[in-house]
């Protein structure tokens, strides 16, 4: 399907619960692929017969552009490059994860574990949780960056130009790709029409997305630091997301987007009315079984507020066996 000038949608199923992936295709010169849906022969099969309904192969494949490290947008990368030869494009802070995904992943995992049982998470489900994240591994896959791109540059094609802006948050190496002449912005997982893109906490990369003395990543912090940025972006009549509908109205859905983080961090501080509680508490008074079912989803996005809340110094950490549990300043 056409979604812009020269641009065509390809999508992709993923098994993870955001359903299929939007793949694009630049029909340019060279021929490009953003993303590249998991590593599953069910994705690659998809994508053969894809490309195949706009008279092109993988072999065809001249650079392949990678939004963000994680797994359903980078999977098939190491298949698809010794395929096509194909010139590879990501953010130099990417470049890094991709290339050694698997040790990346192990100690993302590493952090995930000590963020967890920091904040009320116990140990079984913890333990539970490690050996679900080391099997969907084989959804992702290694891969080398040829083409380091860096925040405020450029990618050149003979027809069009796309300015490159590193807008972490969802994860710390989110990239969008603005082709100002035609309006239209690359958006991978930074910006999602139907559902707001959760601000997970993984290890840092560098740039705009380290983290304080703490350790702890501020991801949402980042995240919406992020949103602000492409909120006031000019030139954009339509983002291409990386799931979901395109989305025709960037700057309402930003400040939609701000103002639901804005009522969760109130409601957040309402809820802890004189008591001190986990971040895995809040998270479980929030959202129920979810903050069992996807612990670790859950924990990142009320990390977040009550770091914000925090930061703003309505909220107080305290530390006792072991686990930080935050209280009303």
């Amino acid at each position: 399907m056409s979604v812009a000038d020269g641009v065509h949608l390809l999508s992709i199923p993923t098994p993870f619960a955001v359903g299929r992936i939007n793949c694009f295709l630049i029909d340019d010169d060279p021929l490009t692929l953003v993303d590249t849906g998991p590593n599953s022969g069910l994705a690659l099969d998809e994508l053969e017969r894809a490309l195949d309904a706009h008279g092109r192969r993988i072999e065809d494949l001249q650079r392949i552009v990678i939004t963000h490290q994680h797994m359903d947008h980078e999977g098939l990368l190491g298949v698809l490059q010794r395929r096509s030869q194909a010139e590879v494009a990501a953010l130099d802070l990417l470049a890094p994860v991709l290339s050694d995904f698997g040790a990346w992943s192990e100690r993302d995992d590493e952090l995930a574990e000590a963020l967890m049982l920091a904040h009320g998470i116990a140990r079984e489900v913890v333990i539970a949780l490690r050996s679900v994240s080391r099997l969907a591994r084989a959804w992702g896959a290694a891969g080398e960056v040829t083409h380091r791109l860096v925040d405020g540059g450029t990618l050149e094609f003979a027809g069009r130009t796309l300015h490159v802006h590193h807008r972490p948050g969802h994860s710390p190496t989110d990239t969008v790709f603005h082709d100002r002449e035609r309006g239209v912005l690359l958006g991978g997982d930074h910006l999602l029409g139907h559902i707001s893109s959760n601000p997970l906490l993984h290890l840092p990369v560098g740039g705009k997305s380290g983290s304080p003395d703490d350790g702890r990543p501020r991801a949402l912090r980042h995240y919406l630091d992020s949103m602000a940025d492409t909120g006031a972006m000019e030139d954009v009549s339509v983002v291409l997301p990386g799931h979901g509908e395109p989305i025709t109205d960037h700057r309402k859905l930003v400040e939609d987007r701000l103002r639901m983080h804005e009522r969760r961090a109130a409601k957040i501080l309402r809820l802890l009315d004189g008591r001190a509680l986990s971040a895995h508490e809040v998270a479980h008074e929030l959202w129920g079984k979810v903050a069992v079912t996807q612990a670790f989803l859950a924990l990142s996005e009320a990390l977040g507020h009550l770091d914000l809340l925090s930061e703003r110094g309505e909220v107080v950490e305290q530390r006792s066996d072991g686990v930080v549990r935050f209280a009303p300043a």
